[in-house]
This record gives C-alpha cells, structure tokens and sequence, in this order.
C-alpha cells in the first residue's frame, strides 16, 4: 500500500516476541486463566506445523488449513476466529502458499479473549 501511495515509508518485519512455551507476548495474556494459558500454546503449535508441511512441499491451503484446524482443535477452550494466509506485498488471501510471500495469521478466542498470532513464510 505504501509503494501504491507513492509514500516515501519503510517497513521492516520483525519477529514475534514469545514467552518460552511460544505464546506471543500480548497484554491479552493477562485475561486468560491458568489453564486457558497452558492451552494457548495451541496457536504457537498451529504455526509451526503449517511452516513445517509448507518446508515439506505442501502448498495448498486448505490441506495446511486444516491440518491447523486439528491442531487448534486439541484444545476445549479454543474457538477459532479466522486462519488466513495472504500475500505479504498486497494481502490478498492465497489459495496456495508461496514461500517467500506469504503470511499465515490467526484469531483465536478463549472464552471472551481474542489472541492473535502470525509467521511469515
């Protein structure tokens, strides 16, 4: 969008900031229960086995979707929101992964509290 706009910015992707178990930093954390927290990991765990089957050749996204579906789904209190994979450059949504550009994101509630978390590929 900057580039379309012609607007003379720079942005520069960092990674995640995470606490040792994977779980992103977020103020959101502090609404979670004891065990609400201990099942987030599933976000975490989620991303890392869509990077891995994207590493093994997969592109498809609904094959990685789903296998993060399954993966989320180990967990009771976890009621997902959205899992999107989207160019980096545009986010326009991918119906398959590219490895150099693309971002796979998620929402994700437990009980009333929304976690976020996303890699890029």
């Amino acid at each position: 969008m900057t580039d379309d706009l012609n607007m003379p910015i720079s942005i520069i992707p960092v990674e995640t900031v995470r606490e040792q178990n994977g779980l992103a930093y977020s103020s959101r954390n502090s609404y979670l229960n004891e065990k609400q927290r201990r099942e987030a990991v599933v976000l975490y765990n989620a991303l890392m086995r869509a990077r891995t089957i994207v590493q093994a050749g997969q592109k498809k996204w609904n094959i990685i979707k789903k296998e993060m579906e399954e993966e989320i789904g180990k967990s009771k209190e976890a009621k997902i929101d959205y899992i999107s994979c989207n160019r980096t450059d545009s986010l326009s949504e991918l119906s398959e992964i590219s490895k150099n550009n693309s971002l796979i994101s998620l929402a994700v509630f437990f009980d009333k509290t929304r976690l976020i978390d996303n890699i890029w590929l």
